[in-house]
């Protein structure tokens, strides 16, 4: 492994989540591929406090930034969905994460 990596290499990857530096900040449901228009819809985002919306971030083996989103909420901490939701989000796809 490369100095200053996390261990999250590709296959140690949830496939249904979305990272940032190396760190899981969200979970996905519903994700849509069109590379023909080079992006990835959601049909939702949760547990994404974490995510920084103005910046790049990883999902499957992509580098992706997220450009629109619906709606936004927040959830109670007694729901088995945790933190921000974030609903009918697209995402641009940037290229290829390195591995």
């Amino acid at each position: 492994m490369n100095p200053g990596t996390t261990g999250t290499a590709l296959a140690e990857r949830e496939p249904d989540a979305i990272y940032q530096g190396g760190k899981l900040v969200g979970r996905v449901i519903g994700a849509e591929m069109d590379t023909a228009r080079k992006e990835i819809r959601f049909a939702e985002i949760y547990n994404s406090d974490y995510l920084m919306l103005p910046d790049e971030c990883e999902f499957r083996q992509y580098r992706i930034l997220v450009r629109t989103i619906d709606d936004a909420t927040k959830v109670s901490r007694d729901s088995p969905q945790k933190g921000r939701i974030l609903r009918e989000v697209v995402a641009e796809i940037l290229g290829y994460r390195e591995q």
